[in-house]
């Protein structure tokens, strides 16, 4: 009798997952629309739509640095119904951040899909700073410690991140002025309340044109197109300084394997396709396809980082 009704429910489950997707996908962003998880999310919601015939709905669940969309995803139910469009370096920064505040654990209450893109920031200074290049910075600071101010978009930003290991790695004393959000705290650097920042190319790209900032090093490990003239920190003799904020496309933990492997599938082929790569690109995104095991073996990685930087500099939230 067991057996039978065993069999009978394998049958049905095989028919449930047969038959997905039936019903609209929810895309949870877990910021408030415009930002680069939004746009991406945007991307994805309408080419994955396609794909699986049906369509997939973008929901903002903002606040709490992402947390509560997160949250949301974590807990709603494992049936490939509802997605997250995850700002994966900002998560795995929190997991440590936030750690006994936040109620989701990244690595356990997800199932990854596949990484989507990644952004590279930028070293840029005010033109008031002398320094040409990384390495002038470097002696700047060390010549005045103290006197120089980065601003973050965020205590647990990536961009604030990128600061703090830059000033491990470096060896200097930089004060951290946090903002909420790129858009003030470019305004206030380019206005020279403050002094430095490690920023999202696309944030930071019009103000470098314009001769506002200026660009001493990008924070990833080869050149980037849309910077080709401004070296890698390893380049200008800081090598260890490499950060980007990456996102993935995650569903809730225990979502059936068959669910995530057609995802994946889909997904592989959207973010291959010439039109997508060009509409990541302008939003200042690389395309990064991978395997749902090579994005878990990524967060891993992410976190690992984030939480070695932020236990040996003693960085809190506040």
């Amino acid at each position: 009798m067991l057996a039978a009704a065993a069999g009978l429910n394998a049958v049905l489950v095989g028919a449930a997952l047969a038959a997905w997707p039936d019903k609209p996908i929810k895309l949870v962003v877990p910021y408030p629309p415009g930002g680069a998880t939004d746009v991406i999310g945007r991307v994805v919601a309408k080419n994955l739509g396609t794909a699986l015939n049906q369509q997939v709905v973008v929901e903002n669940r903002g606040g709490a640095g992402g947390n509560i969309g997160a949250d949301a995803v974590a807990k709603a139910a494992p049936d490939g119904y509802t997605l997250l469009m995850g700002a994966v370096t900002s998560h795995s920064i929190m997991q440590t951040l936030e750690k006994g505040k936040i109620s989701y654990n990244l690595e356990k209450d997800f199932a990854p899909v596949t990484m989507v893109g990644s952004v590279p920031l930028v070293f840029v200074v005010h033109p008031s700073i002398p320094a040409k290049n990384l390495k002038e910075l470097v002696a700047f600071a060390k010549a005045k410690p103290g006197y120089l101010t980065y601003a973050s978009s965020g205590a647990g930003a990536p961009q604030r991140m990128g600061a703090e290991l830059f000033k491990r790695v470096a060896g200097v004393d930089i004060l951290h002025v946090p903002y909420k959000g790129s858009g003030p705290a470019m305004t206030d650097l380019v206005g020279g309340q403050v002094l430095m920042m490690v920023e999202t190319v696309p944030a930071a790209q019009q103000f470098i044109k314009a001769d506002k900032l200026r660009a001493l090093a990008v924070t990833t490990p080869q050149r980037i197109s849309m910077l080709p003239d401004v070296p890698t920190a390893a380049e200008a003799g800081l090598p260890g300084v490499e950060v980007s904020s990456q996102f993935g496309l995650l569903a809730p933990a225990r979502t059936p394997k068959a669910v995530i492997d057609r995802l994946n599938t889909e997904m592989l082929k959207i973010l291959n396709m010439p039109d997508v790569k060009e509409q990541l690109l302008q939003q200042g995104a690389y395309a990064i396809p991978t395997k749902p095991e090579q994005a878990a073996e990524r967060i891993s990685k992410e976190i690992a980082t984030w939480e070695k930087v932020i236990n040996e500099a003693g960085i809190t939230a506040d």
